[in-house]
């Protein structure tokens, strides 16, 4: 799967994985009002909307970017409703021929992180047949808990050709109370980051690893650190935009080549018709408001990218 990613960033010129995030209050009223008036003032309603919302958005971008990465946990608070318009974005993304980034941070050990890895990457055995739960193309893993959380999801990336994103460095204001502890000198970071390579060598593609690693736009200068520490790992980066990255705080991230990076943005997109810049286009035209930041968000980091 990391050289689909990799063809489609070639392919695009865009290094930009779409965060689809939904909140009911970046929904515009006219969408709300249909699903509401089908399903009532219900978390199927509210589901319904969630699903509408991100049709729209991936319909008006799909052709413009790689990837797309909807949180999960956005999803989870409507419950059951919430989770099959997970799944149904899930289809949808990849009916667009989109590589899909779950980003369910998923940490624990033994049988229990298995079960995670199977239903969010691999196949679940029901009798004598198999079955594809949530099926998406990488997750999001938290490795804080040791190499027993990571080993079954390396198993079944190993299987399925899929691959991970493994946390190392968060963009969050507090990450550095635990992360940027020194221990024998490091932080607490870069050891987490060796690791990651060390568990990348066992998921190779044709020049990067299947397993990647999770560090914020907000701490480049960490960035060059861990980039060096992690050759062969794709970088996922979030916090590009509404949490304060810009394309030039981006360089580091990405080797020479051009490549060993992709940029998450959320609100920023999906929300974007409720920024100054993109007021024009109005509520009514949300999606159109989305693919003119796709487009931006694209320039700001070739421009970055070639002036470094």
């Amino acid at each position: 799967m990391i050289q689909k990613l990799i063809e489609k960033i070639q392919k695009t010129h865009a290094p930009i994985v779409v965060g689809l995030d939904p909140m009911l209050n970046y929904i515009p009223e006219h969408i709300k009002e249909k699903a509401f008036a089908e399903y009532g003032e219900t978390l199927e309603g509210a589901g319904e909307a969630i699903w509408q919302y991100n049709k729209a958005i991936v319909d008006a971008t799909w052709d413009l970017i790689p990837a797309v990465k909807p949180q999960i946990a956005m999803y989870e608070q409507f419950g059951l409703e919430g989770l099959k318009a997970f799944k149904k974005t899930v289809d949808y993304c990849k009916s667009k021929d989109l590589v899909v980034i779950g980003d369910v941070k998923r940490g624990d050990i033994g049988s229990t992180s298995a079960a995670y890895a199977v239903g969010h990457l691999g196949k679940v055995q029901v009798g004598s047949k198999s079955y594809y739960g949530f099926d998406e193309d990488f997750a999001t893993v938290n490795p804080y808990l040791g190499s027993d959380g990571i080993k079954p999801f390396l198993e079944v990336c190993k299987e399925e050709k899929k691959g991970l994103f493994i946390l190392v460095k968060t963009s969050n204001p507090s990450s550095g109370e635990f992360q940027d502890q020194l221990i024998d000198g490091k932080p607490l970071y870069e050891l987490v980051g060796e690791k990651v390579a060390q568990w990348g060598e066992e998921c190779m593609g044709e020049k990067y690893s299947y397993i990647g690693a999770v560090v914020g736009a907000t701490y480049p200068e960490m960035g060059k650190v861990l980039r060096k520490v992690m050759p062969k790992s794709f970088i996922l980066v979030p916090g590009y935009g509404a949490q304060g990255g810009k394309g030039a705080d981006l360089v580091h991230f990405f080797n020479e080549d051009g490549l060993g990076a992709i940029v998450n943005s959320s609100r920023g997109i999906i929300a974007a018709y409720k920024q100054e810049k993109y007021a024009k286009f109005g509520p009514e035209n949300f999606a159109q408001a989305s693919r003119a930041a796709v487009e931006d968000m694209a320039a700001d980091i070739a421009q970055a990218l070639q002036n470094r």
